[in-house]
């Protein structure tokens, strides 16, 4: 036996350090592979460094040698970011530190505890490697280039106490990540001020900007001041800082309440221009993707500096990130430094030279997301040129590949956006603009790129999904077909574009300073806290002038009554329509009248009786509710509530009432998502905003915002045919200064799925809207289509007396279908 075993001993031996002389191979060529990916991703290969890394990553796993697949997983999802594929660099990285996949998720599933602890219990469970410390860093990237901010923060924040307790020499590296999320934060709230309207809104968004900004620069200044730092750290912890000061520099110059502190700031700049330049040896010293990435930022930051001098080092800068692109044959470099040159160009046939040079190098690898930025410039340019076909090519084409991109981030997080006013807006006005001044303009593709533009403002304004909705030339099996008119506002101009019930199109032009005067003062008024003291004529006299410019010149083109569709832009979105005087009639004596966000609806449907089934919920009194910071002000009791409901359910087949500590949150997701309500019906205190997370319902326990509508019924809408046919918005009202009501609105109604929406544009007397609601449901019982039964309610409040003043009947809009 003893010989039997040593025998084996003997014989097994070589075969033992055959294995390791293998597995010492494998390692090594593990080990190349890591070496080849990272050159390929230096010169601009990140489809091939994936491919390499996953070979190695194959190997490790072979090996059973789990720090190797760990950072091999990690360069993964680098190349991943670098190809734009967040998601799945993120689920990468999941996989490399072992944690789980709800983090990743494109809309984040609330674990039993808040997203923020359960983050931070989950990362404090990683055993704190250098190797994981990298890891749990990249997360935190690639989460904020997810538009994940808070979760990218939270990650980074307890990675870099993980860190200090470990002296990790990777501090540096997480502090230039915190100050990148911080300055994402940063630009996300100027995004949102840029957006929002109302002054009280403004105000308190304003009072937390200077916040984010001084977090993010004690993360760069930190970085700036710490010995033995590397330079590749160091110069791009300098470049955010000048990137950020920049932008905080034009915010405080552009705020008036700013008073003259952006002087500091500019020396600041001035400063930190220098003492890059003063170490410019630092660009060479990087590898060849960061150092042209580094040059390229440098260069934009110092053109939006004022000075020759420093956009001739700009342009140097330029052509130096030109050399090394073409050094490595880089296209995608090689097309952001054609367009950067573009830009800082002063000659109109250089900077034209440039960016099809550029646009060129992009499209020769089907690189969209750069493309479009390089046609919309050359669309400028051409119609600055007056070469209107080449304009018009090159417009069209940008607006097709911004959708493409735009549409495939909304698929990955709705909270990713681009910066909607800088970047794409200008873009849709300017291509109608052109197409307008054409002696016979196509007006079809021109109420085409107004639909684009709407329902991307509405998708934008909801950072949500792309809606479902059906263009209202694609409508079919209608009876009586409307008449649509859309308006656009083009800044200089109101285009006023009619499509006749027959289909033919006919337009009008009106100078915008002739209405926009009137406009707003009709909208002051109606927002005002004094709004029923209001003398009639001081409104009518608005309303008139309004009528005279936008509805007059189209008079011969639409029939004597009927159904009015509107397709509102910017302000006019806060407008009733029904409100607009020819000097005798208001315009609902002779229409019924619905509107849209771009020219879109849900597929109209006639509301049958057997459908007369409602969810009715209202709330009465004062709850826990009203004391949320985003709650509306200057809320009291609505007793009449409690009667409204008692009215709708006498009004409908069979209903289910929940009032007051019955109408919560929890219950009213619990009704929608196990019963099929056609109509749902809510009279409760609430806000349309121009920021979505102050366009508010007061439920008792919570306020319900435009998100929470989203989650309540999404799995029932997604999965049947049982959309909400009639949302019914009671007692809410339009926040002060907002122009784009309508809006909030359409963005409760599109995340609600419902077909119709009624809503209030300002908070109504609770008499007169029980009974205009009791005419409204006795019109629907009636077989009249929607906007007809809301037309006769208003009526019947204007022939009565006591409530024919524009104050009783005017706020109740219907947007939707009109069916």
């Amino acid at each position: 036996m003893l010989g039997i075993l040593g025998l084996s001993i003997d014989v097994s031996q070589p075969t033992l350090i055959l294995a390791q002389e293998n597995k010492d191979a494998q390692h090594y060529q593990a080990e190349l592979l890591n070496q080849r990916g990272q050159k390929q991703l230096d010169q601009g290969q990140p489809a091939e460094a994936l491919k390499t890394w996953q070979q190695a990553t194959k190997l490790y796993r072979e090996l059973k040698d789990s720090e190797g697949v760990t950072g091999s997983l990690i360069n993964e999802s680098i190349a991943l970011q670098t190809l734009g594929l967040y998601p799945r660099a993120c689920t990468t990285l999941l996989k490399a530190l072992k944690l789980d996949a709800w983090i990743c998720a494109t809309s984040l599933q609330s674990p039993v505890v808040s997203t923020e602890e359960a983050l931070k219990a989950t990362i404090r469970q990683v055993n704190p490697t250098s190797v994981s410390l990298l890891g749990l860093q990249n997360l935190g990237d690639v989460l904020c280039l997810m538009g994940k901010l808070n979760e990218s923060k939270t990650v980074l924040q307890e990675t870099l106490t993980l860190a200090q307790k470990n002296s990790s020499d990777q501090l540096s590296n997480i502090y230039l990540s915190l100050g990148n999320v911080e300055q994402s934060i940063y630009q996300q709230l100027r995004d949102k001020y840029s957006w929002i309207e109302e002054p009280l809104f403004r105000e308190q968004i304003a009072n937390i900007i200077p916040q984010n900004v001084q977090k993010s620069l004690e993360s760069y200044q930190l970085i700036e001041s710490t010995p033995n730092v590397s330079k590749s750290v160091k110069l791009q912890a300098q470049l955010n800082h000048l990137t950020l000061l920049i932008s905080w520099e034009k915010w405080l110059r552009d705020e008036p309440s700013q008073g003259n502190s952006h002087a500091q700031v500019n020396q600041q700049i001035r400063a930190l221009v220098n003492q890059i330049e003063s170490n410019s040896s630092v660009f060479s010293q990087l590898s060849p993707e960061l150092s042209i990435q580094a040059m390229l930022n440098f260069a934009n930051n110092l053109s939006q500096i004022p000075g020759e001098q420093l956009k001739s080092l700009a342009i140097r800068y330029t052509k130096l990130a030109l050399q090394m692109a073409e050094s490595i044959n880089n296209i995608r470099w090689l097309s952001y430094s054609f367009g950067t040159l573009g830009k800082l160009s002063t000659q109109a046939q250089q900077k034209q030279a440039s960016f099809k040079k550029a646009l060129q190098l992009a499209q020769s690898i089907w690189a969209w997301d750069i493309a479009y930025q390089w046609q919309q410039q050359l669309g400028y340019i051409y119609q600055k040129q007056g070469q209107t076909d080449l304009a018009i090519q090159n417009y069209d084409a940008a607006i097709t590949n911004m959708t493409q991109v735009r549409d495939s981030f909304l698929s990955t997080n709705g909270d990713l956006q681009f910066s909607f006013q800088e970047e794409m807006e200008p873009t849709y006005r300017n291509y109608m603009r052109l197409l307008l001044a054409s002696p016979s303009p196509d007006l079809k593709k021109v109420i085409q790129i107004n639909e684009g533009l709407q329902i991307a403002r509405l998708e934008n304004f909801l950072r949500c999904g792309k809606l479902d909705l059906v263009a209202l030339n694609q409508l079919q099996n209608l009876k009586n077909a409307p008449s649509v008119i859309n308006i656009i506002d083009l800044e200089d101009t109101i285009e006023i574009i009619v499509q006749s019930p027959d289909g033919s199109l006919h337009h009008h032009s009106v100078d915008s300073k002739l209405v926009r005067f009137q406009v707003n003062h009709l909208l002051e008024a109606l927002q005002g806290e004094k709004l029923i003291d209001i003398n009639e004529s001081a409104i009518t006299d608005y309303s008139q002038k309004i009528y005279e410019h936008l509805i007059t010149p189209i008079k011969t083109y639409i029939p004597s009554s009927g159904t009015l569709v509107f397709t509102l832009d910017k302000s006019f979105q806060s407008l009733p329509m029904a409100l607009l005087y020819d000097g005798k009639h208001y315009l609902i004596e002779h229409y019924s009248i619905a509107e849209t966000l771009g020219y879109r609806v849900r597929q109209p449907r006639v509301l049958h009786e057997n459908q007369m089934i409602a969810l009715i919920a209202g709330l009465s009194k004062i709850s826990p509710s009203y004391t949320d910071k985003n709650a509306p002000k200057n809320m009291g009791n609505l007793p009449q509530s409690k009667q409204e409901v008692e009215n709708v359910e006498k009004q409908t087949k069979s209903s289910v009432a929940l009032l007051d500590e019955k109408f919560t949150l929890k219950r009213l997701k619990e009704e929608l998502t196990q019963n099929n309500f056609p109509i749902v019906h809510i009279t409760t205190h609430g806000q349309f905003s121009s920021d979505p997370l102050k366009t508010v319902l007061v439920a008792y326990d919570k306020l319900i915002n435009i998100r929470d509508f989203d989650s309540l019924i999404r799995d029932k809408t997604e999965n049947s045919q049982d959309a909400i046919e009639l949302l019914v918005l009671s007692a809410c009202e339009t926040a002060k200064g907002n122009k784009q009501s309508a809006m909030g609105i359409a963005g409760i109604a599109a995340q609600a799925g419902a077909r119709s929406t009624v809503a209030t544009l300002w908070r109504v007397d609770a008499n007169s809207t029980a009974l205009l609601m009791q005419e409204f449901y006795k019109g629907l019982n009636n077989g009249l289509p929607k906007a007809e039964a809301l037309r006769q309610a208003q009526l019947s409040l204007l022939s009565n007396p006591q409530y024919q003043k524009y104050y009783y009947w005017a706020p109740f809009l219907l947007v939707g279908s009109w069916l």
